[in-house]
């Protein structure tokens, strides 16, 4: 079973910068896209950037220009490095991993969150 641990989360002033982590460990063969969503209170979840194991990427235009998705497939390890913070990007940040079974049917695994506050 994949487990996903996220990691870097914390306070920073607006238009500073932090850089998450997310480390993967099981059966991660099946998992195509990964990806970073954050959910802030009294919002749903949102996708925030994701990318492929061929390393293509897509960002929400929120933070188009400001954050950077990578990903090492030896390691296991995704990264979210975010510049020019804002105080509209506070929220939990998670980490998912989509994991194809076959049969276009696909299972998703979540981490347990970081949380990301931007305040002076």
């Amino acid at each position: 079973q994949v487990q996903l641990v996220e990691s870097g989360g914390g306070l920073v002033q607006p238009g500073g910068s932090l850089r998450l982590s997310c480390a993967a460990s099981g059966s991660i063969f099946g998992i195509y896209t990964m990806g970073w969503y954050r959910q802030a209170p009294g919002n749903q979840r949102e996708l925030v950037a994701t990318i492929t194991r061929g390393g293509a990427t897509n960002y929400a235009d929120s933070v188009k220009g400001r954050f950077t998705i990578s990903r090492d497939n030896a390691k296991n390890t995704m990264w979210l490095q975010m510049n020019s913070l804002k105080p509209e990007d506070t929220a939990v940040y998670y980490c998912n991993a989509q994991e194809e079974l076959g049969g276009n049917r696909y299972l998703q695994h979540w981490g347990q969150g970081t949380l990301v506050t931007v305040s002076s």
